[in-house]
């Protein structure tokens, strides 16, 4: 058997992978590691003898990506040293990017002016999600609504939703990676971005460093642990549509 492999930090590569929240990784290319999309893209990165670490670039909504994540790095992983590749935690989680947009809510707030959530459109679920969290953000604004780039309703329609409603102005807030093209309008205001480069740096670092002490004391790589999540939801949704 093979010995496990020792960390250098010095010497692992970091490597950003991204689903729809981020334009698959491109509106990530302002940060110092590279960035990918997931499947072909991360792949290719994973070819080359390089420890790795892979970081997945998800405010929470994406957990489709943080599975395409693992299924690429167990591939990878075959024949080589445990740990040369790790999968660290997910940037954030949902209940981040809530406390998120409640910030971000408050720090634009004004009499009569509403909130508008921002993200690309996404699956059914990540949609629904996003909807979901507009309601936790309630407390952050005198209204809450959401707008789909791509999607329905779009950044016009919010907007025109919005001032229907009875808004005065309207804070533009991304609930994702990719930044909204904000209308020529005074009465719209760029509530963006929820994190500046060097809070999402001090945040890889951190995802990474924590993989590192993970596999150093327990031997875990972060991409058995995701796998068997996935499994395990799928056999619970067998089961459920079978009762």
């Amino acid at each position: 058997m093979r010995a496990p492999y020792r960390a250098d930090p010095v010497t692992r590569r970091v490597v950003l992978v991204g689903g729809h929240e981020s334009g698959h990784g491109r509106a990530l290319g302002g940060l110092e590691p590279e960035a990918v999309a997931p499947g072909r893209e991360l792949s290719g990165v994973l070819a080359t003898p390089t420890p790795v670490a892979v970081v997945p670039m998800t405010l929470g909504r994406d957990p489709d990506m943080l599975r395409d994540a693992a299924r690429t790095l167990a591939w990878a992983r075959r024949g080589r040293r445990g740990g040369e590749l790790l999968l660290t935690d997910p940037l954030c989680e949902i209940s981040d990017l809530v406390s998120l947009l409640l910030a971000a809510a408050r720090r634009t707030a004004a009499k009569g002016r509403a909130a508008l959530l921002v993200a690309p459109a996404a699956s059914a679920e990540a949609d629904a999600e996003l909807f979901r969290v507009a309601r936790l953000v309630r407390d952050g604004a005198d209204m809450v609504e959401v707008a789909l780039l791509g999607g329905e309703p779009d950044l016009a329609e919010g907007v025109d939703r919005c001032l229907r409603l009875g808004a005065e102005s309207v804070a533009v807030l991304p609930a994702a990676f990719v930044r909204p093209p904000i209308p020529a309008d005074p009465r719209i205001v760029d509530g963006g971005p929820l994190l500046g480069p060097a809070a999402m740096v001090r945040l890889v670092r951190e995802r990474v460093a924590a993989a590192e002490d993970r596999f150093a004391r327990y031997g875990e790589d972060g991409i058995t642990a995701v796998l068997i999540a996935r499994d395990h939801d799928h056999q619970e949704g067998a089961d459920h549509n079978a009762g």
